[in-house]
């Protein structure tokens, strides 16, 4: 195992190095691959794109630690949160087809959510921008009981499931005035967007971005028989050792708020078309994805955003870093830890995945958390100042 090194040693080291492409990406890939290993993370990979297309890539480690088969482009990784990215862009492309309007209220399209115990005042105040913006005042978990079981399922598996809790669940502020991030939130919203098209959601996804933007092996929950093998497994590293998760697991009536898996490839398709370019794909008006990533509510660190200055836009997070402004969205789920962030005025941005939710009691510094952070300033300083 390599010695930890400080962090702001690594950057200190390469002030009057290159300043070329290759050079600056050199400097990354050498932070990336060192603080991957030292964190104990099984693997990774690590995507680059500038102007609409992949400039660079990085891969560490294994897609399966028992078989020791290597991360590479056809490993499928799994983006947990970051699917509410999709599930912001479908509501807005309702949107501009003049089916709703973002300040609707809910229950419109989600009657049972009157069931919903709201202290404040009647359930017609939550709007659809309240569970975009995670200013709704629900709970954060969708399913707060069991999970704990290896016959559990991982999430609830129907609607019915998630109304049956509704007379349990009361709204913890009243809406549209604090931040609290909110998995059931994204759950209407898939529902919303199911109702409106009549198909399911992933169908829906599949016919109207994945489609457009040639994401051929994007998939959500279990995977398809051909692209199995390439599907990374997941792990848990806390000071006592390392554990296997759940593989090609289920998430259920969750899939709006965390189902999606796909290899970088075609994240960087996603990613690219979220930065926009020279031959943009008539999937969203660049003024809707303009609006989405307008600050709507202070959030928190910690919950979807990160930093000290981090403002919910409509279903991702816009971060400062010292003067830098950055939107993305991040991800954690079954051992899966990941983050997706862009810089508007570089028409840049990247994509990485870890296997493995690496956490420590004893040393901050050995967590995944903190290589994404890491990785994130030598990102800022090589490329998006």
């Amino acid at each position: 195992m390599l010695r930890a090194v400080p962090f702001i040693a690594l950057l200190a080291a390469t002030v009057f190095q290159s300043t070329t492409f290759d050079g600056r990406w050199s400097r990354v890939e050498t932070l990336y691959r060192q603080r991957v290993q030292q964190a104990g993370i099984v693997g990774s990979g690590l995507m680059f794109v500038k102007d609409g297309a992949v400039a660079a890539n990085a891969f560490a480690g294994y897609q399966d630690l028992a078989t020791k088969r290597p991360v590479d482009e056809e490993t499928i990784f799994h983006w947990a949160s970051i699917t509410k990215t999709f599930t912001g862009v479908a509501i807005m492309q309702l949107r501009d087809r003049g089916l709703l309007s973002l300040d609707d209220p809910a229950i419109k399209y989600v009657p049972e959510l009157r069931e919903v115990h709201n202290p404040y005042g009647d359930m017609s105040q939550v709007t659809i921008r309240h569970l975009m913006t995670h200013s709704a005042g629900f709970r954060a978990p969708t399913w707060p009981w069991g999970g704990d079981q290896p016959w559990h399922p991982y999430e609830p598996t129907r609607w019915e499931q998630v109304v049956a809790m509704f007379p349990y669940t009361e709204l913890m502020f009243k809406p549209g005035t604090k931040y609290s991030y909110s998995n059931p939130g994204v759950i209407f919203l898939g529902r919303i967007i199911q109702l409106f098209s009549g198909d399911d959601y992933e169908v829906y996804i599949a016919k109207n971005i994945f489609m457009p933007l040639g994401m051929t092996r994007s998939f959500f929950d279990r995977a398809p028989y051909h692209l199995l093998d390439h599907r990374s497994h997941s792990y848990d590293r806390t000071d006592d050792g390392l554990e296997e998760q759940r593989f090609d697991f289920d998430t259920g009536i969750t899939v709006s708020n965390g189902g999606l898996n796909a290899p970088l490839g075609d994240m960087a398709k996603w990613l690219s078309f979220l930065i926009g370019g020279p031959h943009e794909m008539p999937i969203l008006k660049r003024s809707s994805l303009d609006e989405m990533f307008t600050p709507q509510i202070r959030a928190k660190d910690g919950e979807g955003g990160s930093g000290d200055d981090v403002q919910a836009g409509l279903s991702c997070f816009i971060e400062r870093y010292q003067g830098v402004e950055l939107v993305g969205h991040s991800g954690d789920q079954n051992g899966f830890i990941s983050h997706l962030y862009f810089h508007r005025p570089s028409r840049s941005g990247y994509i990485v995945s870890f296997n493995t939710n690496a956490r420590s009691k004893t040393d901050a510094h050995r967590t995944s958390r903190a290589v994404d952070d890491d990785l994130r300033a030598v990102m800022i300083k090589e490329f998006f100042r």
